[in-house]
């Protein structure tokens, strides 16, 4: 069977073939042709050695005792005689400019630290190199003459959409733990099941998963809150999986401060809650709109503070007071220990920290600036929609109040108005000249002070009436 290759898949192809190596295209790319879905990663296998490869291909990159050569896209020249084709490739086909990754066929030894192998072997057998990967559907190869390879029936495990390790499932997560989140992961991606043997193997090794990375671990449980649903704007795909990964038992390992959120229920007599908070947890991944993993994944631990701030009132009523607090404090380690860039971290803590905010339009703008002080500005939407989430894993019916509706149309409002020092209708050389002095503390003082005043009431934001009060502040 023919199937349509991007001019530069087509091309790395073609400098083997006349070279007499053989070559293959091979892992994930080879499962998404075969689904009809957009390649985002092309990777190669061939007998030819690294420096062969790089003979090959010049511009190429190897740093590695894999035997694995990078190319970047944009350095693989290569045009088609039929224009006609090239216009109409299609977008899912189309090799973005990115990293080609051509490996040495090979065969590995012992994993000794569940990650990487101590030996690796060159061999010039497709079906040998193809047994060492993980899941069948990852473990076929397409020849440059359009002949699928498939030793382990990866083809019809994605007809019948199940996620099969190749071989023995419990020697292969034992060689490399990532492997049992990244069963859940592709599992909730390609909405697939896991084949029960395999299932069993990655109950019985989840502890394994301790001896990986926690960037790496990161790494997968991101592109799984990535997961989209086709059929709904929440984060249902992305539900399912953290389901799974509970039911398996990685979640207490990845996420313990989540785990420990199952049991605990608000309950009373001024409550009525039907979930407790690791469900609610859940429900409110599941309903809150938005594709961003970071936003997400706030809405699933936005309540971890809860299991350090329960306690029974004399009334009966469950509370967690501060537990946005102390929430906004655990976030922080968690991001420490993911190693998050300063920027998600921040971003975290702050949709955690001030989730509980009041929806209420009648709020002064100082009241509203602070909130958004609080959240940031950039983050304004995205907490948003954690408090739809937050609503809908609640079990409230409808997702935004007419409340927040007029709340939102609060925030909009008072972003016309000056936010900021630099809005207002004076600056520091107007003070200066005023005042008749010269830079220092005394010039930023007095525009503080004509700050505040226009937080409280913007009218005032005029330079006439500004340049007056500079004279009151200076008596």
């Amino acid at each position: 069977m023919n199937y349509r290759l991007p001019s530069e898949v087509k091309n790395i192809l073609d400098k083997f073939k006349k070279k007499n190596f053989q070559i293959y295209i091979v892992g994930g790319a080879v499962r998404d042709l075969l689904m009809k879905k957009r390649i985002s990663d092309w990777d190669f296998t061939t007998d030819a050695k690294p420096e062969e490869i790089l003979k090959l291909f010049p511009e190429g990159f190897y740093d590695n005792k894999f035997g694995t050569v990078g190319i970047k896209s944009s350095a693989i020249s290569y045009q088609l005689s039929d224009k006609k084709q090239k216009k109409s490739d299609d977008r899912r086909l189309r090799a973005d400019d990115s990293i080609f990754e051509i490996t040495t066929m090979r065969r590995e030894g012992l994993y000794k630290d569940f990650r990487h192998p101590t030996q690796v072997g060159w061999t010039n057998k497709i079906e040998e190199d193809l047994a060492r990967r993980d899941f069948t559907i990852n473990a076929m190869a397409l020849s440059p003459e359009g002949k699928i390879v498939d030793p382990f029936q990866g083809e019809s495990d994605i007809r019948n959409k199940i996620i099969r390790a190749v071989g023995d499932p419990s020697q292969r997560f034992k060689e490399d733990a990532l492997r049992l989140i990244r069963a859940v992961r592709i599992a909730t991606e390609l909405e697939f099941e896991i084949d029960p043997k395999t299932l069993q193997a990655i109950k019985e090794n989840a502890h394994l998963i301790k001896e990986i990375a926690n960037e790496r671990i990161r790494d997968e449980l991101f592109k799984l809150l990535t997961a989209n649903d086709p059929h709904s704007t929440g984060s249902g795909q992305a539900y399912t999986g953290i389901i799974k990964l509970r039911e398996i038992g990685l979640l207490r390992i990845i996420l313990p401060e989540l785990e420990n959120c199952f049991g605990i229920v608000q309950e009373g007599p001024k409550h009525d809650r039907v979930y407790d908070i690791g469900e609610h947890s859940l429900l409110s991944l599941k309903h809150t709109p938005s594709n961003d993993p970071l936003v997400r994944l706030a809405a699933l631990l936005h309540d971890i503070g809860k299991v350090d701030t329960v306690k029974t009132a004399p009334d009966g009523n469950v509370t967690f007071y501060n537990h946005d607090v102390v929430g906004g404090n655990l976030i922080l380690k968690i991001a420490k220990r993911f190693n998050l860039s300063k920027k998600q971290k921040d971003k975290l803590y702050r949709l955690i920290r001030w989730h509980l905010f009041t929806v209420d339009e009648r709020q002064t703008d100082s009241a509203i600036r602070r909130f958004i002080k609080n959240v940031g500005l950039e983050n304004i939407e995205d907490m948003m929609a954690l408090r739809i989430g937050d609503r809908l894993g609640g079990g409230t019916q409808k997702a935004i109040s007419w409340r927040m509706e007029k709340f939102e149309e609060r925030i909009k409002q008072v972003l016309k108005k000056p936010f900021s020092i630099s809005d207002l209708k004076i600056n520091g050389n107007d003070v200066m000249k005023v005042l008749n002095i010269k830079p220092g503390p005394k010039v930023g003082e007095i525009l503080n002070k004509l700050f505040e005043q226009v937080l409280e009431d913007s009218s005032k934001n005029k330079k006439e009436i500004l340049l007056e009060k500079v004279k009151q502040l200076a008596q």
